[in-house]
Formats: C-alpha cells, sequence, structure tokens
C-alpha cells in the first residue's frame, strides 16, 4: 500500500503540473500530459501498475463517450451532405495513404500499417473544439460543420479499428447484436434518469448509471474481441441531445473525467514513448506529418471547394481536419498493447500526432482565423445558406 501512494503521488503530481501549464500556456492540457509523459518517461520512468492501467482505460472509455455527446443531431441533419463528405474525405485519404506508405515505404507489417493509417486519419474533436470556442466559430455554421465532419471521421476510425482487429467469431456478434439492441433501450434508460433525478440527489444516481452501462458495454466490446471506445462513442452519440439539455450533469462528468481519469491515460500513453527511438528515427517523424498532411488536404479541399467554400474556408476546413490526438493515440495504444506495434513503432507514431495537433492548429489560425472571425457570415457554402442557420452578410463598412 506504501508503494501504492507513492505511485500516486507521482502520477497525480504530474497531473496537476500539466494543469497548471495547459492554464498558463493557454493550451491543451490532453497536448501538455502527453509531453509530461513523455518527460516523465525520460527521467523518472513513473510504475504502469494495474490500477494506472486501469484508470488510463477508464479515462479513454468515458473521454470517447464525451466526444460523442458533442455532436448535435440537428446539426448532422442540417449538413449531413457536407459534414458526410468532407469527413469521409478526411478519413479515407489518409487511411489509405498514410497505411500505404508505412506499409511499402517504412516496410512495417500489415497489421502494422493498418494501425498507422488508422491513428494518422484521425481528426481530434478535443483541439477543434477549443480552436472554435476559443474563436467564436462555433456559434456559426461553418464551425458547427466542422464538428460534425470530426464526428464522421472519428467514427470512421473508430469501427475500423473494431472491425479490422475483431475475431468475428460468435463473441464478437453477441456483442454487435447486444449493442444494437440494448444499448439504445440502455441511453432510453439513461435519459429517463436524468429527467427523474436531474442531478439534484446527493447519492448521483444518473451518474452511477451512465458508469455502470459504459462498463458494461466496454466488457461486451472486449470479451467480443473488439475496442471499448466503440459502444462508448455510440453512446454519447445516443446521448448527444440528452447530455446537452443537462448541463449540470456535463458539468459533473467532465470534472470526473478531466479531473482523475484523462490525466493516466494521456500521461500514460506520454510515459510509453521512447525518446531515443524518436530522435534516431526522426526522419519517421517528419515523413508520417508530411504524409498525413497532404493525405488530409488532398482530401479535404477539393471537397470543400466543390460545395463552393471559399478557397480560405476550404483551406481552414482542410488544416483543422489534419489535427490528431484523442482517438490517434488511442489507437496506437491499442497496437502497442497487443504487441502490433513494437517501443519504436508507437513512439514515432504518438509523436507525429502530437505535433499533427500542433503545426495544423498553428498554420490555420495564424493564416485564416481572424479573417475568418471577422467575416463569420460569409463562411457558409450556398446549401448552408439556405438551411437559415446563417446570419446576414455583413454590410460593407462606410
Amino acid at each position: 500500500m506504501e508503494q501504492a501512494w507513492g505511485d500516486a503521488s507521482v502520477w497525480i503530481g504530474l497531473a496537476f503540473l500539466a494543469s497548471l501549464i495547459a492554464h498558463k500556456t493557454r493550451t491543451s492540457v490532453a497536448l501538455v500530459e502527453l509531453c509530461l509523459g513523455i518527460g516523465a518517461g525520460a527521467l523518472v520512468g513513473p510504475h504502469l501498475t494495474p490500477w494506472v492501467q486501469f484508470l488510463s482505460a477508464l479515462g479513454a472509455v468515458v473521454l470517447t463517450f464525451l466526444a460523442g455527446a458533442e455532436l448535435e443531431k440537428e446539426v448532422l441533419r442540417r449538413y449531413w451532405k457536407e459534414s458526410l463528405a468532407i469527413g469521409t474525405a478526411s478519413f479515407l485519404a489518409p487511411f489509405l495513404a498514410c497505411g500505404w506508405a508505412a506499409r511499402f515505404f517504412l516496410h512495417w507489417s500489415s497489421d502494422a500499417a493498418w494501425i498507422a493509417g488508422i491513428a494518422l486519419s484521425t481528426t481530434s474533436v478535443a483541439v477543434v473544439y477549443a480552436v472554435m470556442l476559443e474563436s467564436g466559430l462555433n456559434e456559426e455554421p461553418i464551425g458547427k460543420l466542422i464538428l460534425a465532419a470530426c464526428f464522421v471521421t472519428d467514427l470512421g476510425t473508430v469501427l475500423t479499428l473494431s472491425l479490422r482487429f475483431s475475431s468475428l467469431g460468435w463473441p464478437f456478434w453477441t456483442f454487435a447484436v447486444l449493442t444494437a439492441v440494448a444499448l439504445p433501450i440502455a441511453c432510453r434508460l439513461a435519459s429517463a434518469v436524468l429527467r427523474v433525478f436531474g442531478g439534484t440527489h446527493i447519492g448521483e444516481p444518473e451518474a452511477r448509471y451512465l458508469w455502470w452501462v459504459l462498463a458494461v458495454f466496454a466488457w461486451l466490446a472486449v470479451r467480443g474481441g473488439s475496442e471499448a471506445v466503440l459502444p462508448a462513442y455510440l453512446a454519447g452519440v445516443l446521448l448527444a441531445d440528452t447530455v446537452q439539455t443537462h448541463r449540470e450533469f456535463t458539468r459533473k462528468v467532465r470534472s470526473t473525467v478531466f479531473g482523475l481519469l484523462t490525466p493516466f491515460y494521456f500521461l500514460k500513453a506520454g510515459v510509453l514513448v521512447d525518446v531515443r527511438s524518436v530522435w534516431a528515427l526522426r526522419w519517421i517523424v517528419v515523413f508520417l506529418i508530411v504524409a498525413k498532411g497532404i493525405a488530409k488536404w488532398t482530401g479535404v479541399y477539393p471537397v470543400a471547394r466543390w460545395f463552393r467554400f471559399p478557397s480560405d474556408v476550404s483551406a481552414y476546413t482542410a488544416l483543422l481536419m489534419s489535427t490528431g490526438l484523442t482517438f490517434g493515440t488511442i489507437a496506437s495504444l491499442y497496437g502497442y498493447n497487443r504487441h502490433i506495434l513494437s517501443k519504436a513503432q508507437y513512439s514515432v507514431l504518438v509523436t507525429a500526432i502530437i505535433l499533427s495537433a500542433i503545426v495544423p492548429t498553428l498554420v490555420a489560425q495564424g493564416l485564416f482565423g481572424r479573417r475568418l472571425t471577422r467575416r463569420p457570415a460569409e463562411v457558409p457554402s450556398p446549401s448552408l445558406t439556405q438551411s437559415g442557420l446563417s446570419g446576414p452578410a455583413p454590410q460593407p463598412e462606410e
């Protein structure tokens, strides 16, 4: 027990330090936790005990649930053509290009190349959402559309990861059937529990019910040879409207997740990075970042232009869809835990993902962010304007 408390003091201390740095630098706390984890792994080497592993896995599951719960169904219904087209291109282009490059240029194994393609195809909802909030574009049609496209991209990532690496025996099909039938029922009951208790009971039955549902379906997913984050993401999507109408409940869940669980996930992902391997294979990191950036751009930019987005809006959308963090590290860690990726491969892949969360965001905000914030009503394509969600065109200054 003494050792456990000692380990806990190291991990929680790192989490606290990460929050201070993130607050001071106005940077994504997940990004800081990953970087701190890399540094701690190289200098201190915190123990990856079973309880750390479990809290890390639980953090990934609940974080994925919250990502799904960010989706506004009304936005997806109104912008389904644009979000589906952009999101699909954002997933398929880097998935195919980066997977192919890892297989034939880097000579990784077939399964390792699959993991690389999946990890580098992701778009970070957390990073994009933070950028939207900071710029105010989350209230504009283009911001809502980009977030909806992120959902399509990440759903493709989660489904591909689960289906490609699942053993399609009877446990998997049992999980698939139970998820299709029982998960919507469980989510309807969750809505009813929220309406009844509404976050007023000190025992927090609505929160405990949510944890229970996520735990049950995570167990079914793992037992079925799939990934625990898949039912969590679907549950978040199904409960998105309910969660968004119960802000106090959402605040409590986020406080628990970001205060306790996700630091273990991101710190652990960083601790597993081998800095010496990254330095020795730095050219591979650059190669992966460039491959992802080119694939995202060639996939997203032409589609956005096809919907008659202005060129700067198309470029801004392509750059933000190039960011990756949460699901990319989930896919990488999945490959490492199942011995598909070596420690060196995992290290260069996670480093490329971390840099992909930084570089495109800085470029997008530096070149286009301020310009688009000044004239958000010009952003939507004609189909968005017809939806009635765009404001009137700005009047020229006299």
